[in-house]
């Protein structure tokens, strides 16, 4: 290499022009020139496709000319007389003849503080949203964004995007060190603008990767991050969010109307197309209005390239889909949900995450989210990778993502996917294919801990919202707070309970009698935990059918036996969850490429099924006997479940100090009882507040009306009785009302 008149090194140029520099800020910029006889600085700038560079602003008025350092776009200049190192502009001329002027990235100091990435390595940086991704800012009085990201092995990385022609070369960032983050601030840019992380690995492979921490991407099938603010929303809901501060989930209604928005309806007639989020708002706040519920639960709304998945396999933990709009969209559509008294959950997570190589796995040429020994780290069921809950920062990443959910969006509640397969090391593997705990145990001690952070976290800075599990094993505690040992759920989905329901329900009637054991054994347990009772979309899946194609027999009773079942679930102590049309009686298995069969709906058994989903949701907001003591046994009492020849079973649900009792009877056979005698617990009238099979839901009309005084009688160990015609796969629900007696 020939002599060349420069500040730097033969070594410190090849490692400019090579891109093996490990922090391009030691060279890069602005540096004082200590060996001068007066104050100066070399500014230096690589630029690969100039031909020309002058520093701008460092000298008032003056353009300052820098040298070419060989022929690979490095430049220098030395400015002599200069103490003062600010912001400085580079007056740039490029092949074809093209002349920019932009402030240089590499003039400007870092914007993580040391406190930030102690924080973060510590597991403990609760807002790292804030500081980690991009984020268009002010930095020493310039406005441009900020891009920080965590590769603690990459041996270098560069911010790659529209703007840069995808060029690595062009935007290298800096190296905070031991703490394994890079960042650097680029002025001029704004949102909107597309990016990505190439990050140099130790091997020299040069990776393309995808923001973890990006608030906004590209619609699928493009992978890119976009920079987005999400500050700019402006909320309605102050009163919403104070007053649910106030309240406590557990004593409150909760009916549950679970939705995937991509199915939900399509715009069939524009090519199948999905509702947007705005639209969504004003088509489904209204039905669910109407029908009673008040939550709605959204499957995943994470960024997912694959539909199929449901939004189950995220690659962006911090961005809304864009499937349906932009994050603003989705933010408008969770506040008028509050503006309408609706609450508003989320499907997250944490569990898994997939292999697209764009996303985290092996996010910086090493296992660094996941695990690296497949016998923990990969999901065997949906071939997908499991976090290592064990390293501070992947748990931070998490943490501060369930917080986000709830603090950017405004969401109510987590409905946590997946909990079983955190919690178990041998979660579905055979001997052999599992890792034991340092106790030589079999639960994944890092998982709990991960939780139990996540649940205290998310009550500490946001009272009265709710997580729920999705757990389907007999783990102890799930719902009890982790300051007592437990894992620190609100709630727990009840899957034992829908997997008993459904094998009952899909007997013919004729066999009930010798299976009452599957409708009663869930009342064994149903106070271990804060128990939701859900018909979700884990059963109208896979082969499985619709839940009206469940139900055995002719049309009449699949009607009947799906009201029936769905009047069961409104009765039982435990918050209510049901999937999108299940309320009409969907008949074909649910297809999340194809909207719900809302055609369904001209004809009467349908409607009749919906109308009486909508007089349960009635029943179940005005009768605090349904609600207030759900998690409490002295919320229930049976009258009786042992008469297995009539198949009928009733039962009790009060409210608190008893001030109402409710008295619920079913008769899981299609023939009607004659002067059937039911237990009671008070004198008095018992007024009538629904009937499953009412002809009004399509019913038999059977006993449709007419309310029942109590017989001075006692039955089945209660101190009164009423004398009850009772319908053919029918429940009925009576209040006392205490108003006379026989």
């Amino acid at each position: 290499m020939p002599t060349i008149n420069t500040t730097l090194t033969r070594r410190q140029i090849e490692s400019v022009v090579s891109g093996d520099l490990p922090d391009p800020f030691t060279i890069l910029g602005a540096h004082p020139l200590p060996d001068k006889t007066g104050p100066a600085v070399a500014v230096r700038a690589y630029l690969p496709d100039a031909v020309a560079v002058a520093v701008l602003d460092l000298i008032p008025g003056e353009e300052l000319p820098a040298r070419t350092i060989g022929d690979k776009g490095l430049f220098e200049a030395v400015v002599e007389g200069v103490e003062q190192i600010q912001p400085y502009r580079l007056k740039t001329v490029f092949k074809g003849g093209g002349v920019s002027i932009f402030y240089d990235c590499y003039a400007f100091s870092p914007v993580l503080t040391e406190y930030d990435l102690f924080l973060f390595n510590q597991g403990k940086h609760y807002d790292i949203y804030e500081k980690l991704g991009a984020h268009p800012m002010r930095h020493q009085a310039i406005s441009g964004v900020h891009f920080a990201v965590w590769a603690p092995s990459a041996a270098g990385v560069s911010l790659v995007g529209d703007f840069n022609q995808w060029d690595g070369r062009r935007h290298r960032m800096r190296s905070r060190g031991s703490s394994g983050v890079w960042e650097i601030f680029v002025p001029h840019l704004g949102p909107g603008l597309k990016y990505k992380y190439e990050i140099r690995t130790g091997d020299g492979t040069l990776l393309m990767k995808s923001d973890p921490y990006a608030f906004r991407f590209e619609k699928r099938p493009k992978t890119a991050s976009v920079v987005h603010r999400l500050d700019e929303f402006k909320w309605t809901d102050q009163d919403w969010i104070a007053a649910r501060a106030e309240q406590d989930p557990l004593s409150r209604p909760m009916a549950v109307y679970e939705v995937h928005l991509g199915s939900w309806r399509r715009r069939v007639e524009e090519g199948n197309r999905w509702l947007t989020y705005e639209e969504i708002a004003d088509e489904l706040i209204s039905y669910v209005r109407d029908m009673g519920f008040n939550y709605i639960q959204f499957l995943p709304l994470s960024e997912h390239p694959f539909d199929g998945s449901w939004g189950y396999q995220v690659t962006g933990y911090y961005a809304a889909t864009s499937r349906f709009g932009a994050p603003n969209d989705l933010m408008a559509l969770v506040d008028r949900c509050h503006g309408a008294g609706i609450g508003v959950i989320l499907d997250w997570v944490p569990a898994h995450f997939p292999r697209d190589p764009h996303a985290l796995e092996y996010f910086d040429g090493t296992h660094l989210y996941e695990h690296a020994d497949p016998r923990q780290g990969i999901h065997k069921d949906w071939d997908t990778l499991i976090f290592n809950y064990g390293r501070d920062e992947v748990r931070n990443f998490l943490v501060a993502n369930a917080l986000f959910w709830l603090d950017k969006y405004h969401f109510d509640g987590l409905r946590v996917d997946a909990v079983a397969s955190m919690l178990y090391l041998d979660y579905s593997r055979e001997k052999g294919e599992w890792v034991p705990n340092r106790f030589g145990g079999r639960e994944n001690l890092e998982a709990i801990e991960f939780i139990k952070e996540m649940n205290a976290k998310v009550y500490e800075r946001f009272p009265g919202t709710a997580t729920i599990a999705e757990e389907s094993t007999a783990w102890p505690g799930v719902t009890r707070p982790v300051h007592l040992g437990g894992l620190g759920f609100m709630f727990k989905w009840n899957m034992g309970w829908m997997h008993d329901m459904l094998t009952f329900m899909a007997r013919e009637p004729v066999h009930r009698r010798f299976h009452m054991d599957n409708l009663t054994f869930a009342l064994l347990y149903a106070y271990h935990e804060n128990f939701v009772l859900p018909l979700s979309h884990d059963e109208v899946v896979h082969g499985k059918g619709s839940l009206l194609g469940k139900m055995p027999g002719d049309d009449w009773r699949k009607f009947a036996d799906l009201r029936l079942l769905l009047g069961y679930m409104y009765g039982e102590p435990g918050k209510k969850t049901l999937f999108m049309g299940a309320e009409f009686g969907q008949r074909a298995e649910w297809n999340h490429d194809r909207e719900l069969e809302w055609g369904l709906l001209q004809y009467e058994p349908h409607k009749g099924l919906r109308r009486f989903v909508k007089d349960l949701n009635r029943m179940y907001m005005s009768e605090p006997a349904l609600y207030e003591l759900d998690h409490d046994p002295d919320g229930f009492e049976w009258i009786d479940f042992r008469d297995a020849d009539a198949t009928v079973v009733s039962f009790i649900r009060k409210a608190r100090d008893n001030r109402e009792q409710l008295v619920f009877v079913f008769n899981f056979t299609p023939v009607p009882r004659e002067s059937y005698r039911v237990g009671a617990p008070l004198p008095g009238l018992y007024r009538r507040l629904i009937n499953s099979d009412a002809a009004a839901y399509g019913g038999s009309g059977v006993d449709s009306g007419g309310d029942v005084t109590a017989d001075r009688k006692p039955w089945h160990g209660q101190p009164y009785s009423l004398n009850l015609r009772l319908p053919p796969l029918g429940m009925m629900v009576l209040k006392a009302e205490g108003t006379h007696e026989k």
